[in-house]
């Protein structure tokens, strides 16, 4: 018959004899994992998970959507704490996919002015937009869907750079599109 002794860790039975759980070292686990679990498996972390299973949220847009619902900073700040480190909630992600998205429609500028709003450092704003295709591209790609022939007038330049330019795109982007070049 197996020695029943009281331990502070779990003890598991394979048949071969009883080991009890211990880390890598040999030491044992700290409870402090058990009690942050606890923290993490309220509502607000469900509620947290049924907003990131709808789309991506950067850490900061999260947090103010979460705000009214938790009972303290340091509790949000713990459920968002481990939704990083189970990698559910990115910055980097979020930024490369809010580019992928709007690329498509917008400049570069635009695109950082508005990931700046929602709260992404600018490192991932970079590497967002180095991975975005070339913005000279995108700005003849809107263009032309837009208008298509290059404008008559001075009247009708000014209106095609104006929309241009309100869609985010350099203002050397801009002229080189204007100018018919393809480089």
């Amino acid at each position: 018959m197996p020695d029943r002794r009281p331990s502070a860790s779990p003890v598991i039975d394979h048949g071969f004899g009883e080991t009890e759980l211990t880390s890598c070292t040999g030491k044992q686990r700290p409870d402090a994992w058990q009690e942050s679990s606890r923290l993490q498996t309220g509502p607000l972390r469900v509620r947290a998970l049924q907003c990131l299973a709808r789309r991506d949220y950067c850490r900061a847009e999260l947090r103010l959507k979460l705000a009214a619902e938790a009972e303290s900073a340091e509790q949000l700040d713990a459920v968002l704490d481990a939704l990083q480190e189970e990698r559910l909630l990115s910055d980097p992600r979020y930024a490369a996919q809010r580019v992928a998205a709007r690329a498509g429609r917008y400049g570069n500028t635009r695109l950082r002015q508005e990931l700046r709003q929602k709260g992404v450092g600018d490192e991932d704003i970079a590497a967002a937009l180095a991975q975005g295709d070339d913005e000279s591209e995108r700005c003849r790609a809107v263009w032309a869907r837009k208008f298509g022939v290059l404008p008559q007038s001075v009247e009708e330049r000014a209106r095609q750079m104006r929309f241009l330019q309100y869609r985010g795109f350099s203002g050397e982007v801009i002229r080189r599109v204007m100018a018919g070049g393809d480089e």
